[in-house]
């Protein structure tokens, strides 16, 4: 059976359709979830995508974490169920509290829009158990707000218990610990700031971010496997 995503959609959202298009290209199922919708039509794992979710008013995902959907996310990710969120979506997922830390503005105050290489530290995760630990890939950045900050004792249970997901080999923004992406305790839960979509075939300059979205869609298809069989 067809691993089916749901891609979160909000006012300003402007990435869902690359997701949708990447995910369906390697033979997913990708639906768009309405930010005002309270349901997530039974998909077996979620994206929360790029752009300006609520044109990024007041601050970046303030107010999208209170949408009806994000109950919806809040309580699959509770469940087990793999949640991304790439970009605008990482920093939605850190004001819903569903990662910790925060995304501040980039380090020199610019916004980066440029190809870098990240570094694969843990396959231990839903976007990367398809990876191997020390793969250097190169993704698409494009954010103001990509600086990833938490306290000090944050920083240290993301080190000890190997939840930083992949970070910058060269860091663009200023992020603490070179940190590009994290995930929560269960590992269902993943944040980052480069766009794997965008490097998901050779045309787009890059292919390298197919070995994380076969991670979320092997993620998604293990999920979903108990329920289909029953």
């Amino acid at each position: 059976m067809t691993a089916r995503v749901g891609v979160v959609l909000f006012p300003g959202t402007n990435c869902e359709q690359d997701v949708c298009f990447a995910v369906e290209a390697l033979g997913g199922s990708a639906e768009i979830l309405w930010h005002g919708d309270d349901t997530l039509k039974s998909v077996d794992a979620v994206v929360v995508p790029g752009g300006f979710a609520h044109g990024d008013y007041l601050r970046t995902g303030a107010i999208a974490r209170f949408s009806p959907v994000m109950d919806a996310v809040s309580a699959f990710a509770a469940e087990g169920g793999p949640v991304v969120g790439i970009c605008n979506g990482f920093q939605v997922l850190t004001e819903a509290h569903l990662l910790p830390g925060a995304l501040q503005k980039n380090a020199g105050l610019k916004f980066v829009c440029e190809t870098v290489e990240i570094r694969v530290e843990t396959t231990a995760s839903a976007l990367t158990n398809a990876a191997n630990v020390g793969d250097v890939l190169r993704v698409p950045i494009n954010h103001f707000e990509g600086n990833y900050v938490c306290d000090a004792p944050t920083l240290e249970r993301l080190r000890a218990e190997d939840r930083v997901v992949v970070r910058y080999v060269r860091n663009p923004n200023g992020s603490l610990d070179d940190i590009a992406g994290i995930c929560n305790e269960g590992r269902n839960v993943v944040g980052l700031m480069p766009h794997p979509e965008r490097a998901s075939d050779p045309i787009l300059g890059s292919a390298d971010g197919v070995v994380l979205l076969r991670s979320l869609l092997a993620a998604a298809g293990a999920r979903s496997l108990p329920a289909r069989s029953s």
